[in-house]
């Protein structure tokens, strides 16, 4: 729900703020007095495109702020709207409510926050699509559009036909994929041919030299190594002769492991207590030269002796590197290119056998979507009748009772150029992502007169209430949002403006209802009346701004709004009236 709504900068708006509460409200006042900036500021709040023509003359920028609440029975609006904060990263305020501020610069820039983080105007739009619906003065423009009423059928029918254009949806793209793949295969076998034939090549050649992980940086530390064998070797030797002694010449004196052995026993045999404690430390110096001693020949052991093992590596670093130059920058990227093209080997067969096998895929894949879509078709037809029963209903109220209107689910034919058409019963058809078929709404307007589409058949003020009668229909399985109607009743008056009046009211008791209107027998059946007026600050600059209405004041506003008698005993005794009235027609309604 809609709780409180500023604006700022916005068209003849200077500063703006209206509250709202549940049930019916309705904005009037006089014609250009910003009425339609207040439905332009819930657009922007929708996260509709910004116009920077709206920004107010000499403003930097418009800023609209709304502060939303979340109707605890409307599970549905619930976690949606927590799954756009989450992934907004948005707060709630303390109250539990959250605010969405859109910002338009003169310059044309837009901003948008939610609960108080920035964001792009797409979230705010994902934020508002569950909680606000705003039907602008062009709406029944758009009923007229076969997607629109589509769309109606299938919000009227959600339970039955959801789950059934859901698993036309999944049936259809596994479909799609299969055709597309066979086609693909078809139509650029030789292509593909060819690239197997490469693919084939490179493998054969990656095999054949099997490289391992890593062995490319193995090798050149090896080859490192093998370069200084010579040298390697002698360092070793000498470092292990120093420790244990030359092995093959006695005579040129004794290793460190000797003297240290000597030293120790001469220490162990002294009677000097000072001395003979400094043991047990040579003691640990020998144990360390044993360590080294053992170490370096394990080292002199391991060291290549064969002359032609620095020749063998040198080979084997040439043959990685004629695979690195062409696949991939080291031995780790060659291996992982193998494997991709392995996994792309296996969906290049263009043999007979596997072009039979990917059509067999094909004829199943679509033979599921015709059942489908066949069950799908019968769903919409089904609801069809009821939806226009109910509507027809509706319209009977309006001031419309001889009209009737008809909902058509007829299939859609393929064009020439479809590229993907689906043949139902013998009949190509256009398999689109919402199935096979189209709608049409058709409206009888009296008794006897010919059922046509709605875009030749009614005028502006039928279909307004085409579209209430609509709208009070699909709302009656939803609760808690906040639908927002700019003038619904253009084109309406007498009777039929009581009407629909007294629908928007019962619409009220499970939605909260935004009206903007300019009829008295509309603006009478609220629960709250807001009016927008303007002012001269008698420099030529004119201001807007919002208010609720007193009792007292909505009187004056029903006697204005009654061709202007908000001066006289008879406009204001008329506009109690009618206000009196409009209570009596809601407790019944």
């Amino acid at each position: 729900m809609l709780t409180e709504i500023r604006i700022d900068g916005l068209g003849v708006i200077s500063a703006a703020t209206a509250q709202f509460h549940a049930g019916l409200t309705v904005l009037t006042g006089e014609t250009g007095a910003g009425k339609t900036m207040v439905v332009t500021s819930l657009h922007l709040l929708s996260g509709a495109r910004a116009d920077a023509g709206r920004v107010r003359l000499g403003a930097a920028r418009a800023v609209v702020e709304g502060r939303f609440t979340v109707d605890e029975v409307n599970t549905t609006a619930q976690k949606e709207v927590q799954v756009v904060l989450e992934s907004a990263a948005a707060e709630r305020d303390d109250d539990g409510s959250i605010i969405a501020i859109r910002t338009v610069g003169s310059d044309g820039r837009s901003r948008a926050h939610l609960g108080g983080r920035g964001v792009p105007a797409s979230v705010l739009a994902d934020f508002t699509a569950p909680l606000l619906t705003v039907h602008g003065q062009n709406d029944q423009l758009r009923l007229q559009r076969p997607d629109q009423q589509l769309s109606a059928l299938d919000q009227f029918a959600a339970d039955s036909v959801g789950p059934l254009l859901r698993k036309y949806q999944v049936q259809r793209r596994s479909w799609l994929d299969a055709r597309t793949e066979l086609l693909e295969r078809t139509a650029h076998s030789r292509e593909l041919a060819l690239e197997a034939d490469r693919l084939k090549h490179s493998l054969s050649e990656i095999d054949a030299i099997a490289p391992e992980p890593g062995e490319d940086t193995r090798i050149v530390d090896e080859v490192r190594r093998l370069s200084d064998l010579d040298s390697l070797r002698e360092a070793a030797a000498v470092a292990h002769d120093a420790l244990a002694g030359p092995a093959d010449s006695p005579e040129d004196g004794s290793g460190a492991l000797e003297l240290l052995g000597a030293a120790r026993a001469r220490i162990e045999s002294a009677d000097d207590p000072a001395l003979t404690a400094l043991g047990p430390r040579l003691g640990e110096a020998i144990a360390v030269v044993v360590d080294l001693t053992t170490e370096l020949s394990g080292y002199l052991a391991d060291l290549p002796s064969d002359p032609g093992a620095l020749d063998s590596l040198l080979t084997r670093q040439a043959e990685l590197k004629s695979l690195t130059r062409k696949y991939a920058p080291d031995i780790d990227g060659v291996i992982a290119w193998a494997d991709e093209a392995r996994t792309r080997l296996g969906s290049l067969d263009v043999s007979e056998e596997a072009l039979a096998a990917l059509a067999a895929e094909m004829d199943i894949a679509a033979e599921r979507v015709r059942e489908a879509a066949r069950k799908l078709t019968a769903a919409r037809t089904k609801s069809a009748g009821k939806l226009a029963s109910a509507v027809s209903a509706e319209l009977g109220g309006l001031a419309m009772g001889k009209a009737k209107l008809e909902v058509v689910v007829r299939p859609m034919p393929a064009s020439p150029q479809d590229s993907a058409p689906l043949t139902v019963d013998g009949t190509e058809l256009h398999a689109g992502s919402t199935g096979v078929d189209e709608v049409e709404f058709r409206l009888s307007a009296h008794s006897g007169a010919q059922s046509l589409p709605l875009s030749k058949s009614a005028s502006g003020g039928e279909l307004s209430r085409v579209m209430l009668a609509l709208e009070v229909v699909l709302a009656s399985s939803d609760h808690g949002a906040t639908m927002v109607f700019d003038e619904v009743d253009a084109g309406v008056g007498g009777r039929a403006a009581v009407e629909i009046g007294r629908r928007l009211a019962r619409l009220a008791r499970t939605h909260q209802v935004i009206v903007v209107t300019h009829l008295p027998q509309v603006a009478a059946f609220a629960d709250t009346h807001l009016v927008v007026d303007k002012s001269d600050d008698g420099k030529g600059k004119v201001n807007s701004g919002v208010r609720a209405l007193t009792k007292d004041e909505r009187v004056i506003e029903l006697a204005r709004m009654l061709a202007g008698l908000d001066d006289t005993e008879t406009g204001r005794a008329h506009a109690e009236e009618l206000l009196e009235t409009a209570r009596a027609e809601r407790a019944l309604a």
